[in-house]
């Protein structure tokens, strides 16, 4: 049993990938991606780790599907930051330049079912599997100037930064509401039950008792 486990370590040692910005466009090109960035010192990260590993050996040598690491603390970083990663582990797939949020399950049925299941989409690394909409939307964009596409880019995510800021500034707003109304409330409660609330309700069923006495009477 030893054995084999430090023949299964020493695999997954071999085939795991982790990516960064030097080895990414050469390590996804032409290929489809399930890409997990992640935090050394993250606890889920820690618990994910075996599964993920075994998922990249499995997947190691397939011709258009890649599974990988991204590192957000060391050399992937960057890689991190351009795809918005704000929470870990974050598992991201799909064409490389426009990864997709996963959301499935993480157990290791899960993420086997899933990653089996990536395809190739049509992108301008694979025009093949493009119709001719998808074609003619590539080539349009393929003919704009490197400045024109920077721009678009840049206005494209200047757009989600903002909707983001705006997101959490009127979350902080709606939060800072709900406690002051939190507390108003609890303030009134709080003082209604000072002024007597307790006894008047005592009374009132001590009156009732009271009168049911006397109707029996």
């Amino acid at each position: 049993m030893m054995k084999f486990t430090v023949l299964a370590l020493a695999i997954v040692a071999v085939t795991a990938l982790e990516l960064t910005p030097d080895n990414f466009d050469s390590a996804t090109a032409g290929k489809t991606v399930f890409l997990k960035f992640f935090a050394p010192w993250c606890g889920h990260c820690k618990s994910m780790k075996p599964t993920w590993d075994a998922l990249m050996t499995e997947f190691a040598d397939h011709k258009s599907i890649l599974v990988a690491d991204v590192d957000c603390t060391a050399g992937g970083k960057p890689l991190c930051d351009a795809n918005g990663v704000q929470g870990f582990p974050t598992l991201k797939h799909g064409d490389p330049a426009a990864l997709e949020d996963y959301d499935g399950g993480r157990d290791a049925d899960a993420l086997g079912k899933f990653a089996a299941g990536l395809k190739a989409s049509c992108s301008p690394a694979n025009l093949d599997l493009c119709d001719e909409e998808g074609k003619k939307k590539i080539e349009e964009v393929m003919a704009l100037s490197e400045e024109a596409i920077d721009a678009y880019i840049a206005e494209g995510e200047k757009k989600m930064k903002d909707a983001d800021e705006t997101f959490n500034t009127e979350l902080e707003t709606l939060q800072a509401t709900y406690s002051k109304l939190q507390k108003d409330k609890e303030n009134t409660i709080a003082e209604v039950k000072k002024s007597g609330l307790g006894l008047y309700k005592s009374v009132k069923a001590t009156k009732a008792k009271g009168g049911a006495a006397k109707a029996e009477l």
